[in-house]
């Protein structure tokens, strides 16, 4: 979750400062997504998409029981917080091109889930705290890289 904060609210910056857009609300799907040659950039939206796929997944692991349109409702509710938030303190913009993008990456997961659930049987939530744990050794590590090669920052 810590992760997802600092990706959707902070973009991976360690400044608050470099994120002032103001408060900006984009409703039109794709439109903050085009370049200055008007090509989309999908980069933001696939990055959004496998950010909120774990989302999906935990989601799954915590909340079996729900239905699965209560499990889509929970990753829209997280994301229109997120989008609520940056709205709220200015730093990004709101868009509906996140929240679609989030809330499919959150799709891909709970179906990504039911397959594995399908193959695994029984053990799919224990391969799943595994593999969590070595991904997030790996994410720790590359947030202390980021840290020690940041020009802001010092580590003695």
């Amino acid at each position: 979750m810590l992760a997802l904060v600092w990706l959707i609210l902070f973009k991976l910056q360690f400044s608050i400062a470099v994120m002032d857009e103001g408060r900006v609300v984009n409703l039109i799907p794709l439109l903050g997504s085009f370049d200055d040659n008007g090509v989309i950039r999908f980069s933001e939206i696939r990055v959004n998409i496998l950010a909120f796929i774990p989302l999906g997944i935990y989601i799954c692991m915590l909340k079996s029981k729900w239905s699965f349109a209560k499990k889509v409702l929970a990753t829209v509710v997280l994301t229109l917080a997120f989008e609520i938030t940056q709205f709220i303190f200015a730093i990004g913009r709101a868009d509906i091109t996140d929240v679609l993008s989030n809330t499919l990456g959150g799709i891909i997961g709970i179906g990504s889930y039911a397959l594995l659930s399908k193959v695994l049987k029984g053990k799919t939530n224990k391969v799943l705290n595994v593999l969590a744990a070595v991904l997030t050794a790996l994410a720790i590590l590359f947030v202390v890289f980021l840290l020690v090669n940041h020009r802001w920052v010092r580590i003695k």
